[in-house]
């Protein structure tokens, strides 16, 4: 990808990109950012059933054609384009973990899990788990987030014998 080529398919120039955009990178991570599917808002509720809401989200994102391409991608180009990580970690990745940190919190704030529970743990297994198990060549089944969030609740919940509601929503349980 170069200046050059996005500003001839665009049919503008160079000059034109580089007064919206500081660098390729920031013009990069701002057309991945266009490309994200609009979430919609966090269902009222337990912070169970929102976090659930935001797995489902982020759980169709990386589903989308192309989806988990685009992550490898910009790892990819860290070695030529290290603002462009930079730029998609504050874009993308930071507003993702930041609601799943926040509907962790509301968690804590009702008393639902141990004073010592590691909320950043939590959060690296929940959204780590769908990378690990795309990189593993398996399919994200539709029932991932359930199985997930049963996991890491047992191990964070105040009352671990106490499990997760069971989830009936299978919106996206065409996606495999």
């Amino acid at each position: 990808m170069s200046i050059d080529s996005i500003a001839a398919e665009a049919g503008t120039t160079k000059p034109a990109l580089y007064r919206r955009w500081n660098s390729k990178a920031d013009l990069a991570t701002a057309a991945i950012s266009e490309l994200r599917i609009a979430e919609p808002p966090l269902p009222e509720g337990s912070p169970l059933d929102r976090l659930h809401a935001s797995l489902r989200s982020f759980r169709s994102s990386l589903l989308r054609p192309r989806g988990m391409a685009l992550i490898g991608v910009v790892l990819a180009e860290e070695g030529h384009t290290p603002d462009l990580l930079r730029l998609f970690r504050q874009r993308i990745v930071e507003p993702r973990r930041t609601q799943i940190s926040g509907i962790l919190d509301e968690a804590r704030a009702a008393g639902l899990l141990k004073p010592e529970a590691d909320r950043d743990a939590a959060v690296n297994l929940l959204i780590g788990s769908f990378y690990a198990r795309y990189l593993e060549g398996v399919p994200i089944p539709a029932k991932w987030i359930e199985r997930i969030v049963a996991v890491v609740w047992r191990g964070i919940a105040k009352d671990s014998r106490r499990k997760p509601a069971p989830r009936g929503d299978v919106r996206n349980s065409s996606c495999v």
